[in-house]
């Protein structure tokens, strides 16, 4: 499979689940072994070590990891992810609770603040949305758009065609781990 993706825009990834669209995102990555070639602004990903990558190509999991214990403990900069949480309906006093009262929307959120504080240039999201309300959804779209008009590029998994469309440049669909335009039929 092969794909472009320019400064700022956004490609969603759509499929039925079990397509192999997570995989693909840890592979882009570079969580999982994989083969191929992935490049960022003319920089192959084998050319950084995996860090480095990942401070350029953020990944947010449909479900995060959470390693302490308190969810300011996971966060590079605390005052950017203060600001970010008001934005994402969460109560400013979200970095000071444990992380065991988070609610799954609650963590879904958190971990795009993780993902957003470390300005990345791409970020891979996987079903972003996919356990919020309409009010949480529309506040995570809305920072994307933000994130996109700033030069952030996205790659969006949802299973949420009118999110596609209110977000998307380009919709892929992704059946049996191939890549095809969501408009072309088999």
């Amino acid at each position: 499979m092969s794909f472009e993706l320019e400064r700022g825009g956004c490609l969603a990834i759509m499929g039925p689940s079990g397509a192999g669209k997570s995989l693909l995102l840890r592979a882009i990555t570079d969580l999982d072994p994989n083969s191929g070639d992935v490049t960022l602004a003319g920089h192959a990903r084998h050319t950084m070590t995996g860090p480095q990558w990942r401070r350029r190509v953020g990944y947010v999991p449909a479900e995060s990891g959470w390693w302490a214990d308190v969810v300011g403990d996971h966060m590079s900069d605390a005052d950017a992810a203060g600001a970010l949480a008001g934005r994402l309906a969460l109560p400013p006093e979200v970095l000071d609770w444990p992380v065991a009262r988070l609610s799954t929307g609650e963590k879904q959120r958190l971990a795009l603040i993780r993902a957003v504080v470390l300005r990345p240039d791409v970020l891979l999201l996987d079903e972003p949305t996919g356990s919020l309300d309409a009010e949480g959804r529309a506040a995570v779209e809305a920072l994307l758009g933000e994130l996109r008009d700033g030069g952030v590029s996205l790659v969006l998994i949802t299973h949420d065609k009118d999110q596609a469309e209110r977000l998307a440049d380009r919709v892929l669909a992704m059946r049996d781990g191939q890549l095809t335009d969501a408009d072309s039929r088999p």
